[in-house]
């Protein structure tokens, strides 16, 4: 059974909540970074799960910045809230957080980042999952030459994740020979701009002959492919989010797959996880519920990871039909033999 909660109108600075006055519990989210297209997907889909709970949510946008993440867990804690989603900007540093939490007897989801704490939820897609498919993809295109590998920011450790399936996918072809990582570097804060300097040194140190990217995500997938078009280059590249922009270029042929982790999915799991755990359900009592120690300390969780969908020219219309993109968006510029498009 819910409690009774009256939960008044938010005024503090920096947080947002979804209705005035709701009866139920108080679900505090506490975001990383908003820069990147996809968390609105999330939130949107996690404001309706909490909601049709008969729950209330409150949010923080961290900014980039574990200082000001761990000063806005704090604040939604002072707040009341009955449950906790946090998606981490950085996995070290937010520890003290936890141990809030858990001072206050607040259950925790990590969401779509892993917090190696036992006393946490995780929630994500099968991130070594997505490394392999896009690994699979382009090396099916590309099965031996000069690869670069584009990865995410160095405190999240899904980068690490990310480069563990796409190495048991070209392990083998790498120690044979057959494929040379000729360039891997991390992008701080996953950004595109950081990727495209990335890929830009790359190219430079080796004298453009590189033949496929294995980009970490589709952010970064465009900062790759604008390195590559301003050395007239056209190779294929992977990436993953389901980002638009990244859909369309797989349609003009510029990127060969985004791996498309259906944002709505992960939020509404959030949403429904967090509400029973506010009502009192146990961390392994959760539907669905699996038992996870892929993360580098071990430490055995309880966690739900979603399968998540390729996006190639093969399927494009997948993502048109689910309405996560529409069809012009999609198709401005296709190439021929688009599926969805031609």
């Amino acid at each position: 059974m819910h409690k009774a909660i009256i939960a008044a109108a938010v005024a503090v600075a920096g947080f947002s909540g979804s209705a005035a006055l709701a009866d139920g519990m108080k679900i505090g989210v506490s975001w990383a970074s908003f820069q990147e297209e996809r968390w609105k997907i999330d939130e949107a889909a996690m404001v309706a799960a909490i909601e049709a709970a008969g729950d209330t949510y409150v949010s923080a946008d961290a900014q980039s910045s574990s200082t000001k993440q761990l000063a806005d867990i704090e604040a939604l804690i002072a707040q009341g809230v009955n449950a906790l989603i946090i998606n981490a900007w950085d996995k070290d540093a937010i520890g003290p957080a936890i141990e809030m939490a858990a001072a206050e007897g607040i259950p925790v989801v990590g969401y779509d980042r892993l917090i190696e704490d036992d006393r946490t939820f995780y929630l994500t897609f099968d991130n070594i999952g997505v490394g392999r498919i896009i690994a699979e993809t382009v090396s099916a295109e590309v099965p031996e030459g000069n690869y670069a590998i584009i990865k995410g920011d160095p405190g999240d450790p899904n980068a690490g994740f990310l480069l563990q399936g796409m190495m048991e996918v070209i392990g083998d072809s790498v120690a044979a020979g057959k494929i040379n990582i000729v360039g891997e570097a991390f992008s701080d804060s996953w950004k595109p701009e950081n990727a495209q300097k990335n890929m830009e040194q790359i190219l430079t140190a080796n004298n453009n002959n590189v033949d496929a990217v294995l980009s970490q995500n589709d952010g970064m997938a465009g900062g790759v492919v604008a390195a590559l078009s301003a050395q007239g280059l056209v190779i294929p590249v992977g990436g993953q989010d389901g980002d638009l922009a990244a859909i369309n270029r797989v349609a003009r042929g510029s990127q060969t797959v985004s791996v498309w982790k259906d944002s709505r999915q992960l939020g509404t799991a959030a949403g429904e996880i967090a509400s029973a755990l506010a009502a009192g359900t146990a961390l392994d009592a959760i539907d669905g519920a699996v038992k996870f120690s892929g993360g580098e300390k071990g430490i055995e969780m309880n966690a739900i990871l979603l399968a998540p969908t390729p996006l190639t020219r093969a399927n494009l219309s997948v993502a048109i039909d689910a309405g996560h993109i529409s069809k012009e968006q999609a198709c401005e510029g296709a190439i021929a033999g688009v599926d969805g498009c031609n």
